[in-house]
């Protein structure tokens, strides 16, 4: 150290314990000022500048990247001190950062799991399935497929709300049967409909006659939807009740017509004659299902639930 109190960059870079290349990057990067240079020309550091390389390694220790290091810095004051907003900030940041990374951790060794515990004869469309998603997966998909079901007049707020109950959160830590289930939900949301016709895609009570009000039926059918899966937890067989009554309700006043004998035997010929999206609903059961109980009941399994109960209102086998 010199009369002056300044270090030279091999001085501070030996009471620091860090190397004299490590000195020079930080003060290339802005990070770390010097308080002058030699007649010759060499890097000269104030006493204080210890605390800050200190203060920066702490930093580079928790791995955060030299810009929010040196907005964290960027104040006047003692070298010590820092911006409590910027650091909180940068903490912040980076904690969203590696929850994303350990997710995408967490779906790739349970993926692997899959693989490893697959026989040779399932293993290759395996590795197709899971290959097909993005790591961690997301449900943009799933997203899209719900956009061109539902009818195209839905209100956009109704749509909202089917999509947040119809569209699986991938699960942050899955086990491999979730990782293969979100999988094949991915393969059977991206493949062609029948004829890869969009009104093929499509019930036919989505498509009825003039007056028809869509916004009218879903509301109705969450309902429905809510009633029938007390039944379903409670495991009831399904029958005629206010759940049915709800459910075909929403059908009849959408359609601008009453809850009659016959409309009831109209309802159930075309239910049972829709495209079915039983392999949806399968998938997301096994996605939601938690590593202890039972998962609660899906849409699509309330929607079983109050066709079979249709079928046995009208005399008919739920077959």
């Amino acid at each position: 150290m010199s009369a002056d109190g300044l270090r030279s960059i091999g001085e501070l870079a030996e009471q620091a314990g860090v190397t004299v290349k490590t000195v020079r990057y930080y003060s290339d990067h802005g990070l770390l000022p010097e308080a002058c240079r030699s007649a010759g020309g060499h890097r000269r550091y104030a006493p204080q500048a210890f605390e800050r390389l200190r203060l920066i390694r702490s930093l580079r220790g928790l791995d955060l990247p030299l810009p929010a290091i040196r907005r964290i810095l960027d104040r006047d004051g003692a070298p010590g001190d820092v911006d409590e907003e910027a650091l909180e900030d940068a903490v912040a940041h980076h904690l969203r950062e590696l929850g994303s990374q350990m997710s995408a951790l967490r779906w790739r060794e349970a993926a692997l799991l899959l693989l490893r515990d697959a026989t040779p004869d399932e293993r290759a469309d395996r590795l197709r399935l899971v290959g097909a998603i993005a790591t961690p997966p997301d449900t943009t998909a799933m997203a899209r497929f719900w956009r061109r079901w539902l009818p195209a007049r839905l209100p956009a707020r109704v749509t909202a709300m089917i999509i947040d109950h119809a569209v699986p959160q991938p699960p942050d830590d899955p086990t491999p049967e979730q990782v293969l289930a979100f999988a094949r939900l991915h393969a059977f949301v991206t493949g062609n409909c029948p004829g890869d016709n969009v009104d093929e895609c499509q019930p036919a009570v989505h498509r009825p006659e003039e007056g028809y009000r869509p916004a009218v039926l879903y509301d109705g059918l969450v309902t429905a939807y809510a009633l029938a899966s007390t039944h379903l937890r409670a495991r009831r067989t399904p029958e005629p009740g206010e759940a049915l009554n709800c459910f075909v309700d929403a059908y009849a006043t959408s359609r601008g017509t009453g809850d009659t004998a016959a409309f009831r035997r109209v309802l159930h010929g075309q239910l049972a004659s829709d495209p079915r999206v039983d392999h949806y609903w399968q998938q997301v059961a096994a996605i939601r299902t938690p590593c202890s109980g039972a998962a609660e009941p899906t849409p699509g399994a309330a929607h079983d639930w109050l066709t079979e109960a249709l079928a046995a209102d009208i005399g008919l086998s739920a077959a």
